[in-house]
């Protein structure tokens, strides 16, 4: 299988330096959310292999979020996320075929709410 670029990629690539720090981070997760999806349409259809490919990429979606936190400018709120986002990718990392539907589903709910509450900000 191969794995199609995100929607939230391309946009990257034509906005490219057009792009705020603040619409960087809703463009991750949306690509994150994105493959999420994609993980949980092909544990539906019983491609558990490709499921675990694409969780790897949101794994790796969520590391780079992950990376780019401020502890010094973000305090609380960045030691806040920092959890969140290792409890996401250990919880994506230890998913099986038994429980991966129910993985992808918490950490596309958790995920989802931080995506709101981002777009929140930047109205």
């Amino acid at each position: 299988m191969s794995i199609a670029v995100t929607q939230a990629a391309v946009t990257m690539e034509d906005a490219g330096e057009e792009l705020t720090p603040h619409q960087v981070i809703q463009l991750l997760l949306d690509g994150a959310l994105e493959r999420l999806d994609q993980a949980a349409l092909q544990l539906r259809c019983g491609r558990e292999q490709e499921a675990g490919k694409l969780m790897g990429k949101a794994i790796g979606i969520i590391n780079g979020l992950r990376e780019s936190l401020d502890f010094d400018r973000g305090g609380e709120m960045a030691v806040k996320l920092d959890t969140l986002y290792g409890y996401l990718i250990r919880r994506l990392s230890e998913a099986e075929v038994d429980t991966g539907e129910f993985v992808l589903a918490e950490s596309c709910k958790m995920l989802g709410e931080l995506k709101a509450g981002w777009d929140d900000m930047a109205a």
